[in-house]
């Protein structure tokens, strides 16, 4: 007999709000956390109300590249101390909100279905007063990233021009279409060496999808490699802020532009 295991999402997470838009790679070092937070502040330059949720207790980082050490994150979510909204901090030099993460306190995968849900109802509830809520995922499928992943109405898959960065994002965009099938995924090229290098790595990408999935995710945009970009992380300063003109910053803000429509 054949045994389902697929992830089972819990009723609650049905819970889903078309502005919230989750930011996903199949592997680490792909700069989705880097991309999350430019993509916050082009967001917020554009006038949007935003909330930039860290959804990564293992190895979260939005708040060390952000230079902040906020009185509360996500670890006193999930182990109940704290409410959802009493966790939010506003980085204000960026015009954005942030919900963090703790590294080191434990992975959300280890989280009962209840304590996820619970997150999943806080996003829900937080996307009202919003314009939109970002969700930085951890890296990988485990079944927590992908109950998070089913509350969005839009799922970016992160990816670079390496082998095993596309077969990742592939495996998320299988998952996410089986998990959230709604959801508007579309592809982000990162670090890429030029405009059409980028093109040729979503192209890969769609066509695999399109071939055996039977979808075709749209291109989100391509992010052009900048040497500005690892200096801006290592002022833990956002790119938008350092050098808002910068190509990499520029790419990003076309695709904020895309969003906020």
């Amino acid at each position: 007999m054949n045994v389902d295991r697929s992830v089972h999402i819990h009723p609650a997470a049905k819970l889903r709000a078309r502005n919230v838009v989750a930011i996903a790679s199949g592997k680490g070092g792909v700069g989705k956390t880097w991309f999350s937070i430019t993509l916050a502040g082009a967001l917020a330059r554009r006038g949007r109300r935003v909330l930039l949720f860290d959804g990564d207790l293992g190895l979260a980082n939005v708040d060390v590249q952000l230079g902040l050490t906020p009185p509360t994150d996500l670890a006193g979510v999930v182990t109940g101390r704290i409410g959802f909204a009493e966790a939010i901090s506003s980085y204000e030099a960026g015009g954005f909100d942030i919900l963090p993460g703790r590294s080191g306190s434990g992975s959300l995968g280890r989280l009962p279905a209840e304590r996820v849900a619970m997150l999943r109802l806080g996003i829900v509830q937080a996307a009202r007063q919003y314009d939109t809520v970002l969700i930085d995922l951890a890296a990988g499928l485990d079944q927590s990233v992908r109950a998070l992943a089913a509350t969005a109405g839009t799922a970016l898959v992160v990816t670079t021009d390496e082998p095993t960065s596309i077969t990742d994002a592939y495996a998320f965009v299988k998952a996410m279409l089986r998990d959230n099938p709604e959801a508007d995924q579309r592809i982000v090229v990162n670090m890429a060496d030029s405009q059409a290098g980028g093109f040729r790595t979503y192209e890969t990408l769609r066509n695999a999808a399109q071939n055996f999935l039977g979808v075709a995710p749209r291109l989100a945009g391509i992010v052009r490699r900048d040497k500005l970009v690892r200096e801006a992380i290592r002022r833990q300063t956002p790119l938008t802020i350092r050098h808002p003109n910068a190509p990499a910053a520029m790419d990003v803000d076309k695709i904020a532009g895309d969003l906020a429509v």
